[in-house]
């Protein structure tokens, strides 16, 4: 049978694992103790012998639910859904790494993922950020204990374009774990497996979700690292497929321990959000483009950084990779003009943190969202203090002309 398509797999995705009464949304499941007639059969889903659910920290099936669509979307073989999306990153690499290892990150990182980057430094495990745009800068930083190299596709708020391709190849033949956020761009637009992830992120909230009511976060197994070879693996979960053991150790050391578990609720918020995904990031994406083009010409703005305009470093190899150039950008006001002032004139436009809403966001970068990184970080990352990021949404592109006329005016 021909591989079907991204929309339609996603829209029958629960209908064709049979849910209950022949529902298309697979229903709400609240509770979390699960009952069982035989004890002999509780016992053996603890030891995993058997399918089946034990406790709502660990499985849910509206949850299961949403781990199959993700991993159907990103072509890999396992997804375990979280809380948030920097729950899926901290437990993630708490569970895979220890003390004495070491880690290769991108420079242009996500203010929160930053920060978490720190806590692992207090707890022994080495980073060293580096300059992600060129592959050669992640080789320099290898060495004898690195274990992982994470980046992320689109970098907020600069928007620079890590050497995908080139990375996904050095980690293969440096048998490196190589973990991709893929938030910005979403697997509608990109799949990370297709550079040689091996494992990926995305954060639900944003544009899977889309919609600005749940929270959620979900890290994939791409089936591409050999986890036979990688020595962090406790005894305890080598007893399945090789290639299960480090989603295994994730769900066990990373869910189950650490308890950063989605909630049934806001699994169905996501999932039933995720069936208009690649509608609604199109248009985002057209809008996008349309605005970074427009302030690219206005005398106002003194930088716009997009990777769909012509003038971006990485514009090429966005193009390569990407299906569309992705719904944030971010400009610099010219030296006299307030950000707050110009964010306070707009209208349909909103000042607000959240980004992948289906509603246009907008933020003044330094003094919020990387306020605690401190000026001389903020620099090395190319944010200014007039920087302002916006997370465009699906609104008519000549109402959001219309406030960015006003803001300026």
């Amino acid at each position: 049978m021909a591989k079907k398509g991204f929309n339609t797999t996603n829209l029958h995705s629960d209908r064709k694992d049979n849910p209950e009464h022949g529902v298309l949304h697979k229903p709400v499941h609240p509770s979390v103790a699960y009952g069982y007639d035989d004890a002999r059969h509780l016992a053996e889903v603890f030891q995993g012998k058997r399918r089946g659910y034990n406790y709502g920290r660990q499985l849910n099936p509206t949850v299961t639910a949403l781990q199959n669509r993700i991993t159907q979307m990103e072509e890999g073989i396992a997804t375990i859904a979280f809380s948030t999306g920097m729950a899926a990153i901290s437990s993630t690499l708490l569970s895979l790494l220890k003390a004495g290892d070491h880690i290769v990150s991108s420079a242009f990182l996500f203010g929160n993922t930053n920060s978490f980057f720190g806590t692992l430094q207090r707890l022994g495990i080495e980073v060293t950020f580096v300059d992600a745009t060129e592959a050669r800068f992640v080789e320099n930083a290898i060495q004898k204990n690195t274990k992982l190299v994470f980046v992320e596709t689109i970098a907020n708020p600069v928007t620079q374009i890590a050497d995908l391709k080139a990375i996904g190849q050095l980690c293969q033949i440096k048998n490196l774990i190589y973990c991709v956020d893929n938030t910005m761009t979403s697997p509608c637009l990109f799949l990370p497996k297709s550079v040689g992830a091996s494992l990926i992120v995305n954060s639900l909230t944003k544009y899977i979700g889309g919609h600005g009511n749940a929270l959620g976060g979900a890290i994939t197994d791409t089936g591409l690292y050999d986890w036979s070879g990688f020595e962090n693996i406790y005894d305890t979960y080598r007893n399945e497929k090789p290639e299960l053991w480090g989603i295994t150790q994730v769900k066990k050391k990373g869910l189950r321990d650490i308890g950063a578990s989605l909630g049934p609720e806001a699994a169905h918020h996501l999932a039933a959000g995720s069936e208009t995904l690649s509608l609604r990031i199109a248009k985002a994406c057209d809008n996008a483009l349309a605005l970074a083009t427009y302030c690219q010409q206005n005398p106002k703005i003194k930088q716009v950084y997009y990777p769909g305009l012509a003038t971006h470093p990485q514009h090429e190899r966005a193009g390569q990779l990407f299906k569309q150039y992705g719904a944030i950008f971010s400009i610099d006001l010219a030296e006299e003009r307030d950000c707050f002032d110009f964010l306070n004139a707009m209208d349909s436009i909103i000042s607000s943190s959240n980004l992948g809403d289906n509603r246009t966001l907008a933020i003044p970068v330094a003094h919020t969202i990387y306020y605690e990184m401190g000026p001389e970080r903020r620099a090395s990352m190319g944010i200014s203090d007039s920087m302002v990021r916006f997370s465009v949404g699906i609104e008519e592109i000549d109402d959001l002309l219309a406030d960015f006329e006003k803001a300026l005016a």
